[in-house]
């Protein structure tokens, strides 16, 4: 049995032999690096909350990209007359709130007259 275990010793040593302890050093060092980011990488997996919550996010980012989409489109489409309408409309919209104020007074006036 000592015999087995030297011969497992024997290449260890004969590399320890080859290597300075600054090689080693910087070799333990990368190997905690590593199993630091396996660790790091397994304890994102398991993360079932932040999986959910990043999801989330990418749904939510996807969302505002169709509605910037969207906007796009329909600006792309609506006629300039349209635009200047409604720039029209945003600097003085007391006409708008008017005509609608007219409208509800005249469809509760048929309704009110109907037996």
């Amino acid at each position: 049995m000592d015999e087995d275990t030297g011969a497992r010793r024997a290449p260890v040593e004969a590399e320890q032999g080859t290597r300075t302890p600054e090689e080693i050093r910087a070799d333990i060092e990368q190997t905690r690096r590593e199993v630091g980011d396996t660790v790091e990488a397994l304890a994102e997996k398991t993360d079932v909350k932040a999986q959910a919550q990043q999801r989330v996010d990418d749904a939510k980012a996807q969302a505002q990209a169709r509605v910037e989409d969207v906007k796009a489109n329909v600006k792309a489409h609506t006629p300039e007359s349209g635009q200047d309408l409604a720039a029209k409309v945003r600097e003085n919209p007391m006409p708008l709130i008017a005509a609608g104020a007219l409208l509800v007074a005249y469809l509760l006036g048929r309704r009110s007259a109907r037996p």
